[in-house]
């Protein structure tokens, strides 16, 4: 069945799950008079977002981001507060197709009323979020989540794509053998606001708070993001919920920072400003594909490009210039 805008507009704003899930779907779909619906759903609802808090939640596999997650939404709506988590999956690099696993797993947070889970195939985008992540953050804001957690696919430093869109960007950290710094990126630690070192028991406290150590150490060579913020590095089990509530207030905190300092509205501003500049390039891209003559011209360079017969970016720049500065006239 087919929603008009009203009525997902109505949907999204009377919090009605299984519209607000229409109006993802719709926003995430790349179908022409689908994308034209989406865009003027996300029209009407922009004067009803930017209230939330977006939270970044990344960290290597296995390191309990969806168990966090479940246990940190609950305790936010314990706190009345609605919480709303896109859970981006890891896409078949073949068909795009996605495992979409978390919707076997944070059981408990699904059943909650004021939470809202969606899982959504990151389709080969880097950075582990999907392309259609800020806008689906749109729409929950609009529909009044305090809390918006997007959990990532940890791909390393292209994460830098999920600090963009986010006010807090938490690294999960567990125990492991050798060395507890290796393997983290210089990157990583340069776009971290709160670190959390999980799966902390009785058996490794000891080992836990050496590899807090070895991160302040470390954290102490790196310029910090926010000034006045020394980033935080607590130890916890999410499984257990420990360590949660410090969490929480840790976020609270940061953010009350950024907004005393006028920091929160200047960042929120830089975050659109990108999503504005990476949608300039999609829609470039595909009118210009549309014309028979660019995208022979665009199959030529790619060839090129593939085949090493000149440097891709030079390629690249020939094919833009022969379209956009109209050499191709005359």
């Amino acid at each position: 069945m087919k929603f008009s805008t009203e009525e997902l507009v109505e949907g999204i704003q009377s919090g009605n799950k299984r519209l607000i899930a229409k109006a993802i779907t719709l926003v995430e779909s790349k179908k022409a008079e689908h994308r034209i619906q989406a865009e003027e759903l996300l029209k009407r609802i922009m004067p009803f977002t930017g209230k939330s808090v977006r939270v970044g939640v990344t960290g290597v596999p296995g390191a309990g981001k969806s168990t966090f997650i479940e246990s940190f939404g609950r305790l936010a709506i314990a706190q009345g507060k609605k919480v709303a988590v896109l859970a981006i999956d890891p896409s078949s690099s073949i068909n795009k197709g996605s495992i979409l696993g978390d919707k076997t797993r944070m059981e408990e947070l699904a059943k909650e009323e004021n939470a809202f889970i969606r899982p959504s195939p990151s389709s080969g985008f880097l950075g582990g979020v999907a392309n259609t992540t800020f806008e689906t953050m749109m729409i929950c804001e609009a529909a009044g989540y305090d809390y918006i957690l997007i959990e990532t696919v940890g791909v390393g430093q292209s994460e830098v794509l999920v600090a963009d869109i986010t006010d807090v960007f938490l690294f999960l950290k567990i125990i492991g053998g050798g060395d507890e710094l290796q393997g983290i990126k210089r990157g990583i630690m340069e776009m971290v606001d709160v670190i959390f070192i999980n799966k902390v028991d009785q058996d490794n406290f000891q080992k836990a708070k050496n590899t807090r150590l070895e991160l302040k150490r470390a954290l102490d060579f790196i310029p910090p993001k926010e000034k006045g913020w020394k980033i935080p590095v607590l130890l916890g089990s999410a499984l257990h919920n420990e360590g949660l509530q410090e969490i929480y207030d840790k976020i609270s905190e940061f953010i009350d920072l950024k907004k005393n300092a006028g920091r929160f509205e200047e960042i929120r501003t830089q975050q659109a400003e990108k999503r504005f500049e990476y949608w300039v390039q999609e829609y470039i891209l595909s009118l210009m594909k549309k014309s028979n003559v660019v995208e022979e011209a665009y199959i030529m360079h790619k060839k090129n490009a593939s085949e090493m017969v000149s440097n891709p970016s030079t390629e690249a720049k020939l094919f833009v210039e022969k379209f956009l500065l109209g050499e191709n006239k005359g």
